[in-house]
């Protein structure tokens, strides 16, 4: 199977992880270190808010630990409208919305809302052959709702 003929589907991240809009910047952080991932999407009621980086909360901090426990991450995501792909998009055309948008994630949907998370990352490794293996892309996406509690300093 040749690049040109790939899809979405075929490259997308299925397995994430997802933070809700009430969440802290602090909570995204720390979510994110855990998991090593730089990409989460905001999601409510399974509906997909944006997808936050971690350039957006590094842009975003102010203050310390307090005053980030404090904030909420769907504050953070702009107005825009961010693009998303279908599963079945054509992986040459992901790679033009990622080129022509300026963002380095797209989320995938599907009939039924959020289906995966495809990046830049994603299409260079399909470009150099390394697509998941079929195993891992089998049956239904899983996206996972991870929530850690904080442990923050005490003020003296």
């Amino acid at each position: 199977m040749s690049v040109e003929t790939l899809i979405a589907e075929q490259v997308m991240s299925r397995i994430l992880v997802v933070v809700k809009p009430e969440e802290s910047p602090l909570m995204a952080w720390e979510l994110m270190r855990r998991a090593n991932v730089h990409h989460l999407p905001v999601v409510s009621d399974g509906h997909l808010l944006g997808v936050l980086s971690r350039e957006d909360l590094a842009a975003s901090w102010s203050g310390g630990p307090w005053e980030q426990a404090g904030r909420q991450v769907g504050a953070l995501l702009t107005g825009e409208r961010r693009p998303r792909v279908l599963l079945d998009t054509p992986l040459p055309r992901v790679a033009a919305i990622l080129a022509d948008s300026g963002c380095d994630a797209l989320p995938v949907v599907g009939k039924y809302g959020l289906a995966g998370l495809i990046t830049t990352s994603d299409v260079v490794a399909a470009v150099a052959g390394r697509r998941p293996r079929p195993e891992d892309t089998a049956g239904e996406v899983m996206t996972g709702m991870f929530h850690l509690e904080p442990v923050l300093p005490r003020e003296n």
